[in-house]
């Protein structure tokens, strides 16, 4: 007989298909997958985290999401007309503030 086993974190299921994630709509989009994270953005799309595939059915599910999100970013960067290199955003100067604890 097989013990019951606290659940393992690195094998968190795969948020269901959402339509919610459009690749490059807004700044605010997430996809969560596993551990790994897509946050969306108009001009670059940010990934952090892990993603551990299995060899079972949980494994299979995550692959088709993570399939399914590729496939939607690289359609919606080959819909478009892409600059060589998207520009970097300079570096704002620091700016001094009154210290409101004075």
């Amino acid at each position: 007989m097989q013990k019951d086993r606290p659940p393992d974190k690195r094998r968190a299921k795969a948020e269901p298909p959402s339509e919610s994630f459009a690749p490059f709509a807004d700044d605010a989009g997430v996809r969560t997958i596993g551990a790994l994270c897509f946050e969306n953005g108009t001009d670059r799309i940010a990934l952090h985290g892990s993603l551990d595939l299995t060899r079972d059915k949980s494994g299979l599910t995550q692959a088709r999401l993570l399939k399914q999100t590729l496939d939607a970013i690289v359609k919606a960067l080959e819909g478009d007309d892409l600059p060589e290199a998207v520009a970097e955003a300079p570096a704002a100067a620091p700016k001094s503030v009154p210290n409101p604890f004075a």
